[in-house]
């Protein structure tokens, strides 16, 4: 595996350097703020991988308006902030592109980063952060069964000590991973955990407690986990919340460090605005998605295609032609 980093103002200008100098089949193995947390810093590498389907290659001489209009009554029945509706449906247009799901994954294109998570290897353990109830466990246990049934050596970490039967709950699924699940009971003894993973494990993930965003001690004691061993924090959102407070939850654990954003509950919810706003608010790229709750199964890489697809209706499906008796009476005797 071939490394290189890249540091640009935003996340998405530090992606374009991505493509632009390693191509579409790049993997992004780790993320992290720019000191002072001006601007972003992106870890890739080039390995065999399912490359997402190149929005580039859809792009055609065609009137995108019709397009644009089904993209905005979509965003809009999805809870989009009207800002970013405006703003994505621009982006459509001038992509003019017919197809209203090609046009949406353009505008999706052009708009956000998508970097989805190694399933091999990565340099930096991922921390899920988040607040109470999202799903950090169960993610955790998701992750680790993916790289393990890739037969990759793979660290659990839990810092929850906080909620009631936290720690049992993952250790269920670890236990079933064959995986021993360390407990960190401060920055401290993860520091410690951290350090004595090196070099023993392909994947270290770690699991956090479930904080609240708007309390600053709170965030506080999330930053000193984060900074203590120098983890790359993955923020995990359920969909279908109210946008605004996504959007204000996503800045606040942007500002401790995360830069990617984790999907869950795509199974139990009609509506991802809350999602798009989490991720444009914390300038976050979005990486995979979880639409299930068994650990064995629904965990996913988003892209902006297979975004557009869950955002855009599908087509009703075409009715059958009514069937004349008298016609078909009179068709057969001729």
């Amino acid at each position: 595996m071939r490394l290189k980093s890249f540091t640009a103002a935003t996340m998405s200008e530090a992606m374009e350097m991505v493509r632009s100098e390693l191509g579409d089949d790049a993997i992004i193995v780790s993320t992290q703020r720019a000191a002072g947390t001006k601007g972003v810093r992106i870890t890739a590498a080039l390995e065999s991988a399912d490359a997402d389907l190149a929005v580039a290659e859809m792009l055609g001489e065609s009137d995108g308006s019709a397009a644009a209009d089904a993209i905005r009554a979509a965003l809009t029945e999805h809870g989009t902030p009207p800002r970013l509706i405006d703003r994505l449906v621009n982006a459509a247009r001038a992509a003019e592109i017919s197809d209203p799901v090609l046009a949406c994954a353009a505008a999706l294109e052009a708009g956000f980063a998508f970097a989805h998570l190694p399933e091999h290897s990565a340099p930096r353990p991922f921390m899920l952060v988040g607040p109470n109830g999202v799903g950090k466990s169960v993610t955790v246990a998701k992750l680790a069964a993916r790289s393990v049934l890739k037969q990759r050596r793979v660290g659990v970490i839990t810092c929850d000590n906080i909620r009631a039967g936290a720690v049992e709950q993952l250790a269920a699924f670890t236990s079933i991973l064959e995986i021993e699940l360390v407990r960190a009971r401060g920055p401290d003894t993860l520091a410690r955990a951290v350090e004595e993973s090196q070099g023993r494990f392909d994947l270290t993930l770690i699991d956090s407690p479930g904080l609240n965003a708007f309390k600053p001690s709170d965030m506080d004691y999330l930053q000193s986990l984060i900074e203590a061993a120098d983890v790359e924090p993955i923020l995990v959102l359920a969909a279908g919340g109210d946008a605004i407070e996504a959007g204000e939850l996503a800045e606040s654990f942007a500002a401790t460090g995360a830069t990617r954003l984790f999907a869950t509950r795509l199974d139990t919810t009609r509506r991802l605005g809350a999602i798009l706003a989490g991720a444009e608010a914390g300038q976050l790229a979005l990486c995979d998605v979880s639409a299930s709750p068994h650990v064995a199964s629904g965990l996913s890489p988003i892209s902006a295609i297979s975004l557009a697809r869950l955002i855009m209706p599908p087509p009703p499906p075409a009715a059958a032609p009514p069937q004349d008796e008298t016609f078909w009476t009179e068709a057969s005797a001729s």
